[in-house]
């Protein structure tokens, strides 16, 4: 019986259990059951990093039910003028398709790839399936072709284009305008701020120094028979030189009894910069051929700078000449890297000057349309420009029909090295179809392409300049310091000084390509804490900070010579020189010594500043050093089609093409062979104001 009363126990329990368990098995989904689509579905805010242009650029996304609902930036460095239409499109159109396979935006590529990059980590670090998103097309539909009637097409929206567009405004004609980046400014938007311009009344409270007292001597003693001055080639040149020699004496004679570096005032001419032009453009091809600026362009550019520097004044923009003139703080004019002279102006940077250029074209009516490139340019059965075809970045096809005719302002080609290489009969093997740039990725020659297909002639493109102080990572102007030249020193990795800073850059671009990866440091100094990110190095341009250029790995930056040696030994842009103390001492006391003499002995470099007074930086707080690795990088393109000084556009038959002009990069035979700094800002600039006037009229 008991055992009966046991096993009924036990059998009861059993059964217990087994409810239980049933129970507990029916709220457990079955193994093999997916979980709902709810529980699966991602939400939340995350974060990713890419490198943009200037540096990290860090997305912040918001996921709801696995799909992008918001995109916010929270860290970038990208120029706003730039990159405006970027970080408004992408992120858009990221949304809107919730794809990944989003255009880069036209003249912001290396931008637009940043924010893509940020966003694609951050959806990576969400979960999302970024091959999905990636697979996503983003849809483009053309509109119905359209047709345009204008008085004046422009085709170009940089320095050179809204110029000649404000002008032919000014003078009453109906003006379009065509841009093929998604914003304004071409080049001349990552151009610096200097400007060449004859300005003897701003020269005249300068001091003329010994070194420069030297120059002039040379040049009065210079021989016409001299066969390096090519004159049995380019006899035309002989009559600047004599100019020129005039102009010295003439300048003695008004200063007799005064001495240089003492109280015998600077001094510039027409004809001066003219030579300076001459010699400095002056260069034999590989194939041995010289090539030289075509005089009447050289003269029309140095005697109408200082014209069009004054109304660029009268439009608005902040240009001080004459006894207002000061450079880097002091009266007169400065020599920025590769000018030769001190005749540079102060301007305001591509990033001030394009708004206020856009500005005053709108408000003289000036239509404009950026994200549309020029395709071809339209020709009557007279022979006449008659306007161009474009096409718009959504596929749109426009006809615009002209009454007077074009303006070709688009630019050269250092965006295409492909083309480049194509045509260079200087720089060899130091060129490759990959060569870096300092250019907007919008200058690929489609203006010279389009003007050579109705026939005209082109000259100098077997040159392109190049910068020497770029960046050696990206090619750019920035993430570097930057000076007036007579105040630069130049080192290799051994420490010691290379070549003479004040040469033309094409110089310098040669004998730092020559050096190991073609890397050199730049030796500056001046006030800076890093520890202030407002805080602006003397010297630096493009608004960037010294902290922010240190984190960033650009540059060295030391209290002491002792703490920048020290920083050497670590990366930036990529090398690591390390630099003793010693090393750094010994060049830059030996650089003092020929600031002091006015004399360099080793390089022969004419204008001498800048000494760097080792003992104080060491002894004062707040006081700093720095060193600046840079590369040479393409630049400016020498060659393009030929124009006369009204900036007719010229055939290969030597005849004006009528209804065309071209103004700025895209033209050739001003430079020659190398353009000298503070020249490039002028050229654009005084031959756009002369192609807006003309076209308004038709003449």
């Amino acid at each position: 019986m008991k055992m009966k009363k046991i096993i009924a126990m036990f059998l009861c329990c059993s059964l217990i259990f087994s409810i239980v368990g049933c129970a507990q098995q029916a709220e457990t989904p079955p193994a093999n059951e997916e979980p709902s689509k709810e529980d699966t579905l991602i939400n939340g805010v995350f974060e990713g990093t890419s490198n943009g242009m200037q540096g990290p650029i860090t997305a912040k996304i918001t996921v709801k039910d696995s799909e992008i609902i918001a995109i916010e930036f929270t860290e970038n460095n990208e120029t706003k003028n730039v990159t405006a239409v970027a970080f408004e499109r992408i992120p858009n159109q990221i949304i809107e398709h919730q794809s990944l396979s989003v255009d880069a935006v036209t003249g912001a590529t290396l931008s637009s790839f940043g924010i893509i990059g940020a966003v694609t980590n951050a959806a990576k670090a969400a979960g999302l399936d970024v091959d999905l998103l990636k697979s996503n097309k983003v849809p483009v539909t053309p509109k119905e072709p359209q047709t345009w009637n204008t008085d004046v097409l422009v085709m170009g929206g940089g320095g050179a284009g809204l110029t000649a567009a404000i002008r032919a405004a000014e003078e009453g004609a109906n003006v379009i305008l065509i841009e093929k980046g998604s914003v304004l400014g071409g080049n001349t938007m990552m151009a610096g701020a200097a400007y060449n311009a004859v300005d003897t009344e701003a020269q005249s409270v300068m001091i003329l120094s010994k070194a420069q007292k030297a120059t002039l001597d040379e040049y009065l003693a210079l021989d016409p028979a001299d066969e390096s001055l090519k004159f049995d080639i380019y006899p035309e040149w002989e009559e600047v030189l004599t100019e020129l020699k005039a102009d010295i004496n003439a300048f003695y004679s008004a200063n007799k009894g005064k001495e240089a570096g003492v109280d015998m005032p600077g001094f510039d001419s027409v004809a001066l910069h003219m030579w300076h032009i001459y010699t400095g453009g002056l260069r034999q091809l590989a194939n041995g051929k010289w090539i030289a600026p075509n005089l009447q362009l050289a003269r029309t550019l140095a005697s109408s700078s200082l014209d069009t520097f004054k109304w660029m004044g009268e439009i608005g923009l902040n240009a001080s000449y004459g006894a207002e003139a000061n450079y880097g703080g002091a009266p007169g004019t400065g020599t920025v890297l590769g000018a030769m002279w001190p005749r540079t102006h102060s301007f305001m940077s591509g990033a001030e000057r394009i708004p206020h250029l856009e500005k005053v074209a709108k408000e003289k009516g000036v239509t404009i349309y950026t994200e549309t490139r020029g395709t071809e340019l339209l020709v009557d059965s007279s022979g006449k420009v008659v306007g161009a075809k474009a096409e718009q970045t959504d596929g749109t096809q426009i006809t615009i029909n002209t009454k007077n005719g074009v303006v070709l302002a688009t630019g050269g080609y250092c965006a295409n090295p492909k083309m480049v290489k194509e045509y260079d009969q200087y720089w060899g093997d130091d060129l490759s179809d990959r060569t870096l740039s300092t250019n907007m990725g919008t200058n690929e020659g489609d203006g010279i392409i389009m003007a050579q297909a109705i026939g005209a002639d082109v000259t100098g493109m077997e040159v392109a300049q190049m910068m020497p102080s770029s960046s050696p990572v990206k090619g750019t102007m920035t993430d570097g310091i930057w000076a007036d030249a007579a105040e630069q020193i130049w080192i290799d990795g051994n420490g010691n000084r290379f070549v003479n800073e004040y040469a033309e850059r094409d110089v310098l671009a040669k004998a730092s390509l020559a050096l190991e990866d073609g890397i050199f440091y730049i030796i500056y100094a001046g006030r800076g804490d890093v520890g202030n990110p407002n805080q602006l190095l003397k010297g630096t341009d493009y608004n960037e900070r010294v902290a922010g250029m240190v984190e960033g790995g650009h540059i060295w930056y030391g209290e002491t010579l002792a703490e920048l040696a020290e920083a050497t030994k670590t990366k930036a842009a990529g090398v690591a020189p390390a630099f003793t103390e010693e090393q750094l001492r010994a060049t830059i006391e030996k650089y003092n010594s020929y600031v002091a003499n006015q004399k360099d002995d080793e390089f022969g470099k004419e204008v001498l500043a800048g000494a760097i007074d080792i003992d104080y930086i060491d002894a004062t707080e707040g006081v700093g050093i720095c060193i600046s690795p840079r590369k040479s990088s393409l630049h400016h393109t020498m060659g393009g089609v030929v124009i006369d000084t009204e900036t007719h556009v010229i055939d290969t038959n030597g005849n004006i093409i009528p209804g065309l002009w071209a103004a700025g990069e895209v033209t050739g035979g001003i430079h020659a062979g190398n353009r000298l700094g503070g020249n490039a800002i002028a050229d654009i600039f005084t031959f756009g104001r002369i192609a807006g006037t003309n076209a308004a009229h038709g003449k």
